[in-house]
């Protein structure tokens, strides 16, 4: 890990003016993704500004009877939240589906919503990789890629994002609020937030240098049953294949969005039209123009096969 400096931010917009200042500086939290990339030298932060003391930790209705939930929740408290289980299901869910206790005990939102990739090719330093390091090339493509994405991908890159939680929150209709560094705020729809790669696949989201996160907010709860059902090899501590967050109503609409297959959450909502009619239907409006490799094509037999399980749950 190579030599970086710190400080201690005293506000949110502070902080933010800090990162934009600094070229090289990033914030820090849970620091349970960007410490494992500083180990591996993919992220060479050379100053660190520290917001865990910035009282973004708490979990509060909105007046529109939502829900705004503080960048600094860590995933447990989050998850263990009694109106999240009550009225957000999905997302406690979601949540319980990813890592581990003792790194859910850490994560925080904001950073949930922030992780990396987990592409081979994107931590091994010795391979070409855009995501790493622009114009430098894609190994993935050509390469093993059983775990990367069937939709969404570019020439540049076909990793996918690995989160639990942002396809929840994606299901949801979550907003993601923000401060810069000259103290201006703005709600981002969390379908928005996260780019697709194009031709610069090292930038991940929508944020400008130094925006931070403060807070997401849900809506009103909606009416439905709440399902996260995520297919991976081995029980625990992997990422998704293939992970629906979905919400149906007894009259079979609802809400669906898939993990595991996209650089971001995905979601079509002219799919979920589709719903009534069954997965096989969803599936294909939702994949139409999926671009599997070899290796990755059994995605989108298993993104139907799942989403059958998740309907079939719902009429339980």
């Amino acid at each position: 890990m190579r030599a970086f400096s710190y400080e201690r931010a005293t506000s949110p917009a502070q902080a933010a003016a800090a990162v934009a200042s600094r070229p090289g500086a990033r914030f820090i939290a849970g620091g349970t993704n960007l410490l494992d990339l500083m180990k591996l030298e993919i992220e060479t932060p050379t100053h660190l500004v520290d917001i865990g003391e910035l009282g973004l930790n708490r979990v509060e209705r909105t007046g529109d009877g939502g829900l705004r939930i503080g960048a600094l929740v860590s995933n447990t408290d989050l998850a263990s939240n009694d109106r999240v289980r009550r009225d957000y299901g999905v997302l406690t869910r979601a949540i319980v589906a990813g890592a581990s206790g003792q790194l859910r005990n850490k994560a925080t939102t904001a950073g949930n919503l922030l992780q990396r990739t987990r592409c081979p090719y994107f931590y091994d330093t010795d391979q070409a990789c855009n995501k790493r390091r622009a114009g430098s090339g894609c190994a993935a493509i050509g390469g093993y890629s059983r775990q990367l994405a069937v939709i969404g991908t570019s020439d540049h890159c076909i990793a996918t994002y690995p989160g639990d939680m942002a396809v929840a929150l994606r299901v949801l209709d979550a907003k993601v609020e923000t401060v810069d560094a000259a103290g201006a705020t703005r709600a981002i729809p969390v379908g928005e937030f996260h780019r697709l790669p194009g031709d610069r696949p090292d930038v991940d989201t929508v944020l400008t240098p130094g925006e931070l996160i403060t807070a997401v907010t849900l809506p009103r709860p909606v009416s439905g049953t709440h399902v996260y059902r995520k297919v991976r090899d081995r029980a625990s501590y992997a990422f998704a294949l293939v992970s629906v967050a979905a919400i149906v109503r007894r009259d079979g609409s609802g809400q669906i969005a898939i993990g595991g297959i996209a650089p971001r959450p995905w979601r079509i909502e002219a799919a979920e039209a589709q719903l009534p009619k069954g997965a096989k239907a969803v599936t294909t409006t939702l994949l139409a123009d999926a671009r599997p490799t070899a290796d990755n094509a059994f995605k989108i037999p298993l993104v139907e096969r799942t989403l059958a399980a998740v309907l079939a749950e719902t009429k339980g």
